[in-house]
């Protein structure tokens, strides 16, 4: 089981920036970025394979999200520019293992451990 724990969220206004991390207490072969609102179901953002850097994005944050990570500090990124009001949730990091399965980007993935959290508020 690997400890997650993230960081860098708050409160903007709407076309402004965040950055979130996400702290491994160990290796992971993958790293999600996932979102949700009240009253809304789970939303998976962005995936980046540890082997490689390969990425995957919803649509919903294609191309004003980046995510990025650094192996030798177990961290990633989630660069978030030109932030909406829609945008506004509690940001969720998840490594890849065995447990439930998600469709981000047309991609199945599946995330075993999930850190606690990190809320990003957009004002208009």
């Amino acid at each position: 089981q690997v400890q997650l724990v993230e960081s860098g969220g708050g409160s903007v206004q709407a076309g402004g920036s965040l950055r979130l991390s996400c702290t491994a207490s160990g290796y992971t072969y993958s790293r999600g970025w996932f979102r949700q609102a009240p009253g809304k179901e789970r939303e998976g953002v962005a995936v980046i394979l540890s082997g490689g850097g390969s990425t995957v994005y919803a649509d919903s944050v294609k191309g004003r999200f980046t995510i990025s990570q650094d192996n030798a500090k177990n961290t990633v990124y989630l660069q978030m520019n030109t932030l909406k009001p829609e945008d506004t949730a509690m940001y969720y990091c998840a490594a890849g293992g065995r447990g439930d399965r998600y469709l981000i980007g047309g991609v199945w993935f599946s995330f075993a451990d999930w850190g606690q959290g990190t809320q990003v508020t957009v004002s208009s």
